[in-house]
């Protein structure tokens, strides 16, 4: 296709952003509500409120065990598809599933709704981060997956707070709503201004998922479930950490989770322009500074500027991983660039559920509000020392290869 002129293209590349906007909203506002849904749809919330916002945060679990099976799935079966097809397909599921959590009548419809509403997920991170490389040229895959994800970044900024503050004010069921509007905006703008490219016919479901039979690609799901879940244990619950602790009030809570969304967006932009120059440096430096942030949060948060310091810090370097981890993914996946890009996601969410479940397990078993950092702590320390075995598991595969061609070429060929 032609370039595109630069108005669609920077309309295109708006929608695509946009999408991830409306899903950073739908994922992370979930928390923040955490008690206001607890006390609407949960009976015991009266008599033990830490119990019931623990059983809450089922609701987070699962959403993102929604993106586990939706991720590879949706990536497999829209393999051959046009990108930009795929990506109006999975808008349109954005909307119905959102709109659906919104009604839901009890705890147990909201937690089936919160999985269906989770399936696109992956796949629309996937497919939008390719796409929007695709627009912005040869060279630019840190900073096509950087910009896919910002509305993700700036939805911590702009969009959490203002669907705390809405769901805190009007009902929570309202925030979904809000969510519902921000996709049909995006759907409409990637109508008008997505390029069609065409899809791969030569692609197939099997050929995607072949890309499993590769060792690396597991130790790399293995360091963003494990690892991602350092962030997760923090921030599930860093609502009632804020009012709790800190001795914030509940209006407070909107301004904790835009200064973490500040950290996040300033450290996208940081992980797409790393991840473009040394990918390996910046997952060790991110995995290092996220662990020192986790513990500096445990240690300062029960002061109101130690919590706003550390939420930034924790955002920021959890947010320069995330480019750096999906470029390897791709890497490794070759030719299933687009399921490459999906289980990065799908990880991601293995760490969103397991965060939020081991960090709600530590504050149910007595620990107090502030055991999840330490629950972080030990999640992240872990995936470092996964992502250190990928690497030299990639390492001892290339030496490996170098050897291999080193004894063909003198060896020759057979007469």
């Amino acid at each position: 296709m032609p370039p595109l002129a630069p108005a669609r293209r920077a309309v295109a590349l708006f929608a695509i952003a946009l999408g991830g906007f409306g899903i950073g909203v739908t994922e992370f506002a979930s928390m923040g509500l955490l008690p206001e849904i607890a006390r609407d749809l949960l009976p015991g919330f009266d008599s033990s409120p830490s119990t019931e916002i623990a059983r809450a945060g089922l609701l987070i679990t699962m959403y993102a065990l929604g993106v586990v099976v939706g991720a590879p799935t949706v990536a497999a079966l829209g393999a051959r598809a046009s990108q930009a097809r795929l990506t109006f397909l999975l808008l349109g599921l954005f909307i119905v599933g959102t709109l659906a959590s919104a009604l839901a009548p009890t705890f147990g419809w909201l937690s089936a709704f919160r999985f269906i509403a989770a399936l696109p997920h992956g796949a629309y991170f996937a497919v939008a981060s390719l796409l929007a490389a695709r627009i912005m040229g040869p060279g630019s895959q840190g900073k096509g997956i950087a910009l896919a994800l910002s509305g993700l970044t700036v939805a911590n900024v702009v969009g959490v707070p203002l669907a705390t503050w809405l769901g805190q004010g009007l009902g929570w069921r309202w925030a979904y709503v809000m969510v519902a509007c921000i996709f049909t905006l995006a759907l409409v703008l990637a109508l008008f201004a997505l390029p069609r490219y065409a899809g791969d016919p030569s692609r197939t479901a099997a050929s995607e998922l072949r890309a499993f039979r590769n060792g690396r690609i597991w130790i790399m799901i293995a360091v963003g479930s494990i690892g991602f879940g350092g962030f997760f244990a923090v921030y599930s619950y860093i609502a009632e950490v804020s009012t709790q602790v800190a001795g914030l009030s509940a209006a407070a809570v909107p301004w904790v989770l835009a200064v973490m969304g500040i950290g996040m967006t300033i450290g996208n932009v940081i992980g797409g322009w790393a991840t473009d120059r040394n990918l390996t440096r910046t997952i060790v430096f991110g995995f290092s500074a996220m662990i020192a942030a986790l513990v500096l949060y445990t240690l300062l948060a029960p002061t109101v500027v130690g919590l706003f310091v550390t939420v930034f810090l924790i955002g920021a370097m959890q947010s320069i991983l995330i480019p750096s981890i999906q470029a390897r993914l791709i890497r490794i996946a070759d030719e299933a660039a687009l399921l490459g890009a999906a289980v990065n996601h799908s990880a991601f969410n293995i760490g969103n559920a397991l965060g939020a479940a081991l960090g709600g397990a530590s504050i149910a078993a007595g620990f107090g509000y502030l055991s999840p950092g330490w629950v972080g702590v030990g999640l992240a320390a872990i995936g470092m020392v996964l992502a250190l075995v990928s690497l030299l598991v990639t390492r001892r595969d290339k030496r490996a290869d170098r050897n291999t061609v080193g004894i063909s070429v003198v060896k020759g060929p057979r007469p």
